[in-house]
């Protein structure tokens, strides 16, 4: 970290929990994620190569901003939750929204568990349309462990879908749903699939393993039938198809980008340099490849932690 200095926190006192969200380029979602995470002691905001109005937005909200560029979910992940200095922290993306009750619930637990980590269960809209079936197999998640410990998660190091390494006792699931809004249509979600792919790809090339044609054609099968049959993606209709679909084209695209297009040509970012007072939201901006978590390459890169005493 470049710099750490305070900000606010709930009545003075030291923040019991951290709301913590990580975003790129989300204008759109960003003001009423923000909005629904009040009841935290803390909120801290993580912007990957930000260059929209999201670092603008963020600072309505909270002046505790980790800004910088990452290649991989992990590193930015840690970035966030190393920022955090909550006992306990609420992970979440800017497009999921926090309910009132669920706020509630997450409050007492915070004041009544003893476990480590807790799973929250998950709501997933497509556009206006509410699909609880099927989700699963690296396209979706009903259920995420978005409330745990400070040090009890571990992200993997992956561009796209990384491992979740959870530390110390499972808590009770909670009852009250987070709200995420997963793609506003059809054509976002195929967008999504791309963008996917295409960060897999990267990560399969890196790996020295690709797999073999073979294995990711039957894989086209086993996870379609996970989410359609398994995990009763057939209970919603022509969604349910979709997300099945989805799911089960994801290896095999992943597979055939890797083996068969190019690799792609890394560009270069410049680290943030420390802030040192209020600073053009331009400044922030940096070179980077069009594809999703392309960035500065490997090993932790130079952040900026900023924070302004209370407002």
């Amino acid at each position: 970290m470049a710099i750490v200095a305070l900000g606010r926190e709930r009545r003075g006192m030291t923040a019991r929990l951290s709301a913590l969200v990580v975003v790129r380029d989300e204008e759109d979602q960003l003001p009423e994620c923000l909005a629904s995470l009040g009841f935290a002691d803390e909120l801290v905001v993580v912007l990957d190569r930000c260059r929209d109005r999201s670092r603008e937005i963020a600072l309505g909200f909270s002046h505790c901003l980790v800004e910088g560029a990452w290649e991989r979910e992990g590193p930015r992940r840690h970035a966030g939750i190393d920022a955090c200095r909550g006992d306990w922290i609420l992970e979440i993306d800017a497009d999921e929204r926090v309910t009132p009750e669920l706020a509630a619930e997450i409050r007492r637990v915070v004041d009544t568990s003893s476990a480590a980590w807790h799973l929250i269960p998950v709501d997933n809209y497509i556009g206006t349309r509410l699909v609880r079936w099927g989700w699963g197999a690296s396209f979706g998640r009903s259920a995420h462990a978005a409330l745990f410990r400070k040090g009890a998660k571990c992200w993997g190091d992956r561009r796209v879908h990384p491992s979740v390494l959870l530390s110390g006792s499972q808590g009770v699931r909670l009852s009250s749903r987070l709200l995420h809004y997963v793609d506003r249509d059809i054509s976002e979600m195929l967008r999504r699939l791309d963008r996917y792919t295409t960060a897999r790809a990267q990560d399969l090339r890196e790996s020295g393993d690709i797999g073999s044609f073979g294995r990711n054609l039957r894989r086209i099968i086993s996870r379609f039938c996970k989410c359609y049959i398994g995990r009763r993606g057939y209970r919603e209709g022509p969604y349910g198809f979709l997300i099945a679909l989805c799911a089960g084209l994801y290896p095999i695209l992943s597979y055939l980008k890797a083996r068969l297009d190019p690799p792609p040509y890394a560009a270069g970012l410049t680290p943030h340099r420390p802030i040192a007072g209020p600073m053009d939201p331009s400044r922030s901006r940096s070179a980077g490849a069009d594809a999703e978590r392309s960035g500065v390459g490997e090993g932790r890169p130079a952040t900026e932690l900023r924070r302004s005493a209370s407002r």
